[in-house]
């Protein structure tokens, strides 16, 4: 049923808004680095520990495709960590990239016409699921970060068990049905939960919240994320209305014609393009024929500077805040891995853009370590290996900007090498559009 799609971009968001674990690092990092007597290079060496179980998502998914191609019930990588595993143990940060990997490449697969927006959306709420934490530490467990920690294995593991078996792949028919205003109405919820959060932080700061407060605020960012239950209910009851009473006959025709129209699409792409972009773009490619593409090296280096530099501001935020000369950088990739399922296919869209993604950890170590820690911790000169001023981090972000700007100069690149392609592919979609 495709008004059941609904009910499952639901409950994605909803998972994704428990699995933050990574960029909550900040709350309880100073402590750790207090306790463990640890000097900033060290603790930014424990945080990439943290962006490789967060970002290295290979083994899931393999897990997603291997056993049973879409459109079987992704419940496999959602179990596997959700229980834990031999590999991972109960790490929350570990888990994070199993559940994101079913989440986005299951909207992918229900939503193939606006595949951005969906997965725009679940990235989105994942970033915004650190602030969600934070809220929650701030509401119940302020000043006990050990047991912030024991909260964020175990939240994660409840909600993806309550909510896995409606995270799945459903057969549609897009000539029914309006995706675009009930994707609009979730980004619409994204939106109205980053302002409240933004307006509670920023009056957190200057105001003491007492107990009642706190509860109270958090019991409307509740119900603010409850909200897409109810768009996914108008979305089923609106399906109901609106879909004919077909004999089974025709309903059967009606998704064939949908079916043909994308075929006969597909062929005139390819009529009109060259044999070098047919090899490469479009088609479905497993990870090992992505990896011998120069577009697949492409996405990793702008993966590596772009999120490598901004996981290493993330990583540090405790340090900043402390000398108070910058606020927090947020990087948003949603577009990664819509990028990968039309470059590469979906069929192991998982498997692929996990792999591109396994450049962050790897550009966080050598930002986080051997650059802003190794700075920080030659400049530090106050008690408990602390640096304070300007000092402390403008060479480090001088040198992560102009890292910044190169991942730029290869995006631009990628963007020349595909141009065609996406070109041929919004006139694709505007006939599709077209005819319904």
């Amino acid at each position: 049923m495709e008004s059941s799609k609904w009910i499952a971009a639901a409950a994605s968001l909803w998972i994704q808004c428990s699995c933050g674990a990574s960029y909550a690092f900040g709350i309880y990092s100073s402590v750790l680095k207090s306790s463990q007597g640890y000097d900033q290079s060290t603790l930014d060496t424990v945080s990439v520990f943290k962006d490789i179980g967060a970002n290295a998502g290979i083994l899931a998914g393999l897990l997603y495709t291997a056993p049973h191609p879409p459109p079987s019930p992704p419940w496999q990588p959602i179990t596997w960590r959700a229980l834990g595993s031999p590999l991972g143990g109960g790490d929350p940060v570990l888990r994070r990239t199993f559940f994101n990997t079913t989440n986005v490449v299951t909207a992918v697969h229900n939503f193939p016409d606006y595949s951005g927006t969906s997965v725009g959306i679940m990235k989105g709420i994942l970033g915004l699921s650190g602030a969600v934490l934070i809220q929650v530490y701030q509401t119940f467990l302020k000043g006990r970060p050990s047991t912030f920690i024991l909260m964020l294995a175990v939240l994660p593991t409840s909600v993806s068990l309550l909510l896995m078996c409606l995270v799945r792949i459903y057969p549609t028919n897009n000539s029914v049905g309006d995706d675009k205003k009930y994707l609009d109405g979730f980004s619409s919820v994204a939106l109205i939960v980053a302002a409240y959060l933004l307006i509670l932080i920023i009056l957190e700061n200057l105001l003491t919240f007492p107990l009642w407060a706190h509860i109270l605020t958090f019991i409307v960012l509740l119900l603010l994320l409850a909200s897409p239950l109810t768009i996914a209910i108008r979305a089923q009851e609106e399906h109901s209305r609106r879909l004919p009473q077909l004999p089974s006959n025709e309903r059967s025709q009606l998704i064939e014609s949908e079916k043909f129209s994308a075929t006969e699409d597909s062929i005139e792409y390819h009529e009109k393009t060259s044999d070098d972009e047919r090899l490469q773009l479009g088609k479905e490619m497993n990870l090992l024929q992505s990896v011998r593409t120069v577009n697949f090296w492409l996405l990793f280096i702008a993966m590596f500077c772009g999120m490598g530099s901004g996981l290493a501001t993330v990583n540090n935020t405790s340090a900043k805040l402390e000398n108070r000369s910058s606020t927090q950088l947020w990087r948003s990739w949603s577009l990664m891995p819509t990028i990968t399922s039309e470059i590469f296919g979906v069929l192991h869209m998982g498997t692929i853009f996990n792999a591109i993604a396994a450049a962050s950890p790897v550009g966080s170590y050598i930002f986080s370590v051997l650059v802003i820690g190794y700075i920080y911790d030659k400049e530090a000169s106050g008690e408990g290996n602390s640096c304070y001023g300007t000092r402390c981090f403008m060479l480090s972000f001088f040198i992560l900007a102009a890292v910044s700007l190169s991942g730029f100069l290869v995006a631009l690149i990628l963007l020349f090498r595909t141009r065609s392609f996406y070109t041929q592919l919004f006139h694709t979609h505007l006939r599709r559009v077209a005819r319904r």
